[in-house]
């Protein structure tokens, strides 16, 4: 079973912080345990530096508001992030420094910008970037949206790609079936959110096979507890914690 930290760990530090980042990388200290990935959200910069953020509007996680991809880096460089000692928006290059040395592996996830629309040219600096790195193989490429998982697949063929479903996903695809087998089709491995998953399992795991599935996040003590008891191959939580935790107690 594979650990992913969610946003680094949410629950425990300020999403897609490096100050999170570095934690999240030290659980082994506490956990003896560490985990498999870290899972962090991408955006461009107006000048088209990759950004480490999930929302693609800057008002829950900073104390500024309005668009990231209305500001370039150096405004960015001002914008200071909630429940941190002063930090700012990480760019990406920060976060794989960071990851580099440590062996733990990296969903990058594709955001859409404030009007829905993918970032024009924001998969192909991602590619680059972590091919410069040497990380291509220690990465894998997330979105929500097929259309871009398509893209994923025509641009990098060689890196591991993943989707993520949730209810909204399943209605706008044409169902629970119909989604999974489309991205099935497309080489993914699969997290469906956890309530969703819940319902469809069976039907999940004849679509997918246990080996290519996910879940989405479980937090708690009882959720993990049971998704680590069924069988799929990642957990993806903002207590990754948690998660190695009743890891380490089960196997011990």
């Amino acid at each position: 079973m594979r650990i992913i930290g969610h946003r680094g760990a949410r629950n425990i530090w300020a999403e897609n912080s490096l100050s999170g980042f570095r934690q999240v990388c030290d659980l082994k200290n506490v956990c003896d345990l560490k985990v498999d990935a870290v899972e962090l959200d991408v955006h461009l910069s107006a000048d088209g530096e990759i950004m480490v953020i999930h929302d693609p509007l800057l008002e829950r996680t900073t104390d500024h508001k309005g668009p990231v991809a209305g500001l370039s880096r150096e405004a960015l460089r001002k914008v200071r992030l909630n429940d941190t000692l002063g930090e700012t928006i990480p760019t990406l290059a920060a976060v794989l420094d960071v990851f580099a040395p440590t062996g733990i592996e990296l969903e990058i996830e594709m955001k859409m910008d404030a009007l829905g629309n993918p970032h024009a040219g924001l998969l192909e600096k991602v590619i680059a970037l972590v091919e410069a790195r040497g990380m291509a193989s220690r990465v894998v490429l997330t979105c929500f949206v097929p259309e871009v998982i398509e893209e994923i697949r025509a641009k990098a063929p060689h890196m591991r790609r993943l989707a993520s479903v949730d209810r909204r996903s399943c209605e706008a695809f044409g169902g629970v079936d119909a989604t999974l087998r489309r991205f099935v089709d497309l080489g993914c491995i699969i997290a469906v959110e956890q309530s969703l998953l819940r319902l469809a399992l069976d039907r999940a795991l004849g679509i997918v096979g246990r080996e290519k599935l996910g879940v989405w996040v479980p937090n708690t003590l009882r959720e993990l507890d049971y998704w680590l008891g069924q069988p799929i191959a990642q957990i993806t939580s903002d207590r990754p914690d948690l998660a190695l935790q009743l890891l380490a107690a089960k196997a011990g």
